[in-house]
């Protein structure tokens, strides 16, 4: 199970280096030679008083000679170089073998990575034969898996004895390497990211800027160009949604009108509705009064009618007036009748007193006066 407590160390400058190398494909080939006509390299190992080249290129080796460390090598050299023009062009690395450099693989706590080479130094006499000044080192950091907390270095060293007269012989022969490291633990031609280089300050070479800064000129022109065909089309669909929404803001203010007309004229209809559906919900004072004259018999006389809220209440004398009730009952206009005070009789008229209340119903079909 992973670790989830564990720190995660993101290495930004081996990113950027990627990220460059990726980019540089952009570049043609042919502009690529223009900055930097160097091609291939040429190892150059010492075994014992002889030194062997060899020449690399795309990762196929091929041998080229053993030469003596003496005049009659250097003249050999020479003649090697001007045989042929990618010998004369490629980069010179300076490869020692087991017998001159050893290497000790040391794991260190992970703060010692800012100041591995101080680091390094004051223990180096702890776990080789070696102090510091006896010898050229160099440290190159292992891309393992490590317990938190802790790196995982590689150190090569030679003795500076050694490697001051392989430098010197090859200044004597017009050679100039690239950096020197030790084939057990080779630096990768491919890629240069953590490569390492035993040669003092003093051999070696003074790179030259005009083409590193010619070929990053080139570099960054092809990133810009590249992100302005990348950001080109989104800045003109974004220019056109600009304009769209500019369009879209007219209609809108358009539209907000149109929807605050048909708001009030929704308001207006609907306050008709009801005035309307009222209106049917309660039959007309003239179906009522017609209705009334139409169910009272002639004996029977009314003093008093009052209409509200669908019920309608009257008073009047006649000579059977719980009679009333039934016939109210029987039309389709009225419901629930009753009378609302008790019934007494006139004294002078022999007639009966009533009181009642009705309730208004929407009629299926008033009768129509006979």
């Amino acid at each position: 199970m992973p670790n989830l407590n564990s720190t995660i160390d993101i290495d930004f400058k081996r990113f950027l280096r990627w990220w460059w190398r990726e980019l540089s494909f952009l570049v043609p080939e042919k502009i690529k030679r223009l900055v930097n006509d160097r091609r291939g390299f040429v190892i150059v190992s010492p075994e014992n008083s002889h030194l062997i080249l060899s020449y690399v290129l795309d990762g196929q080796i091929e041998p080229l000679a053993t030469l003596d460390r003496n005049e009659f090598g250097i003249a050999r050299l020479k003649t090697l170089l001007n045989s042929d023009e990618k010998f004369s062009k490629a980069n010179v690395i300076l490869r020692l073998n087991g017998h001159d450099a050893i290497h000790r693989e040391l794991v260190l706590p992970a703060a010692a990575k800012e100041n591995l080479l101080q680091v390094v130094a004051y223990e180096l006499d702890r776990f080789t034969p070696f102090k510091a000044g006896q010898v050229y080192f160099a440290v190159k950091v292992l891309d393992t898996d490590n317990e938190p907390g802790q790196i995982k270095v590689v150190v090569v060293l030679t003795t500076r004895e050694l490697l001051d007269g392989l430098c010197e012989d090859l200044k004597a022969m017009d050679i100039s390497p690239l950096f020197a490291d030790y084939q057990g633990v080779a630096n990768n031609l491919d890629d240069d990211y953590g490569a390492y280089d035993l040669l003092p300050e003093r051999f070696r070479q003074k790179s030259a800027n005009t083409p590193r800064l010619i070929h990053s000129a080139l570099l960054v022109g092809a990133i810009l160009l590249l992100i302005t065909s990348l950001a080109l089309p989104v800045a003109l669909q974004y220019q056109a949604v600009n304009a769209l929404a500019e369009k879209v803001k007219v209609i809108e203010k358009d539209a907000k009108k149109i929807k605050s007309l048909q708001q009030e004229v929704d308001s207006v209809i609907n306050e008709t509705q009801k005035l309307l559906d009222e209106k049917r919900a309660r039959p007309a004072m003239v179906m009522m009064l017609n209705e009334l004259s139409r169910l009272i018999k002639d004996d029977t006389s009314l003093a008093y009618l009052q209409y509200s809220d669908g019920h309608l209440q009257i008073q009047g004398e006649s000579p059977a007036a719980s009679t009333l009730i039934g016939v109210l009952e029987a039309s389709d206009l009225f419901n629930n009748a009753r009378f609302v005070s008790p019934v007494t009789q006139n004294t002078i008229s022999k007639l009966e007193r009533f009181q009642i209340t009705v309730d208004v119903t929407q009629a299926g079909g008033a009768h129509e006066n006979p």
